[in-house]
């Protein structure tokens, strides 16, 4: 038995980098390796007391049945008051699905949405998993670059210039997944202006760190004049609540958009998971001031990293405002010997800090930027300073 046996669909399908890097640290970890992985975007907190009572609650109250295929109507309805409440955004019940965690949510809305050819634009640095989901569904990712200079965001100009008649949605995340980067309502407002010329284009915008965010304000391009009839906005309790295992995402878009992705939810995986769901409804009817104790954790942390980042020649990072990431360009390796390796790229940085180093990240090649790596600090600051000596150690050069 051998590939052939597969399906094109599958064969043709990248693995998720930051899963496998993670798996990889794993492994070498189980081989008596001194591993420390930076390389997975998971928060290190417990989830909150309040939401697994709820959770408890729930099991004891025997809500054990089917849920409905896009959500308990409970949650649907708290998930329109915290959109309304957090984003300025007016939605109903019936604009809600409720998924298997975000990534399900961005699954189905690229299988409801995109036909053979359809062309999504991508700023990079992308959510790795953006582009094989537009693979997936047909379309083709039209990935716009930025840089550390430019803050990873684009401009109008770039967003016009990668329109085209087949232009049928942008995806995109603020606070970013990988860069940390937060736009800014005027930013928005601007490329909203640009998409505004072609009623036909879609958004897809990713929120799913909007409360991990240090810059003191958040937009939701829906709550643009204009804007929310053909934005899709996908949010969950994965990064803010520390509930990465839960497994609960959910959307906010046009009612036709929503019914689809209930249609195909239906045929895959029916209703998220019901304990989960009931534990949902009690993070997302807390006052956001409920986690603000992680975020101040977070931006710490950011603050120690960028400290700990300027203090190793060659890495050029911009300061991330939301998120826990920082997303360096390493490109001052590339065609230099360390340690007797040849770096030639990202990728072969990230493997040789996890030989030399011990510590695992994940190569920007798998965002769209090749000039970076990506390092997670959602993790203890004592940990973060020892896997930033490490890598400072193993950078030097001879």
């Amino acid at each position: 038995m051998s590939t052939q046996h597969l399906s094109d669909r599958i064969n043709n399908l990248s693995v998720s980098q930051t899963l496998a890097m993670a798996a990889k640290a794993r492994e070498l970890t189980a081989l008596g390796k001194d591993i420390i992985s930076l390389s997975l975007g998971e928060p290190d907190f417990n989830t909150p007391d309040f939401i697994k009572e709820a959770a408890k609650k729930a099991i004891d109250e025997n809500w054990s049945n089917y849920p409905p295929v896009d959500g308990y109507l409970e949650l649907k309805q708290a998930i329109v008051t915290k959109f309304q409440r957090d984003n300025g955004l007016n939605y109903q019940p019936a604009n809600i699905v409720v998924s298997t965690g975000a990534k399900q949510s961005l699954y189905n809305i690229a299988q409801a949405m995109i036909n053979e050819g359809d062309e999504v634009i991508l700023p990079a640095p992308y959510w790795v998993s953006y582009s094989e989901i537009i693979k997936m569904a047909g379309g083709i990712p039209v990935v716009v670059p930025t840089s550390v200079a430019s803050d990873f965001k684009i401009t109008p100009y770039q967003l016009q210039q990668a329109i085209t008649p087949k232009t049928k949605m942008m995806w995109f995340s603020s606070p970013c997944n990988p860069s940390g980067s937060v736009y800014n309502r005027e930013e928005l407002t601007a490329l909203a202006d640009v998409l505004k010329n072609r009623e036909d284009i879609f958004v897809v915008s990713d929120e799913i760190y909007e409360h991990i965010n240090f810059s003191g304000s958040f937009c939701s391009i829906g709550s643009i004049p204009g804007m929310f009839e053909r934005t899709i906005t996908v949010n969950g309790v994965a990064k803010a609540f520390a509930m990465t295992g839960w497994r609960i995402g959910y959307i906010g878009a046009p009612e036709f958009i929503a019914k689809a992705c209930t249609k195909l939810q239906g045929q895959v995986t029916s209703g998220a998971n019901s304990i989960a769901q009931r534990a949902t409804i009690a993070a997302l009817e807390a006052a956001p001031s409920e986690i603000g104790y992680m975020v101040e954790a977070f931006h710490k942390r950011r603050d120690l990293v960028l400290h700990l980042v300027n203090d190793i020649k060659g890495l050029e990072v911009n300061v991330p405002e939301g998120a826990f990431y920082v997303f360096p360009d390493v490109s001052y390796y590339f065609g230099k010997t360390l340690n007797g390796v040849l770096i030639n790229n990202a990728d072969d940085l990230a493997m040789y800090l996890l030989e030399y180093a011990n510590v695992a990240t994940v190569t920007g090649d798998a965002f769209g930027n090749p000039n970076c790596i990506r390092l997670s600090y959602a993790t203890s600051e004592t940990i973060l300073i020892e896997a930033f000596k490490r890598i400072k150690e193993a950078l030097k050069e001879q």
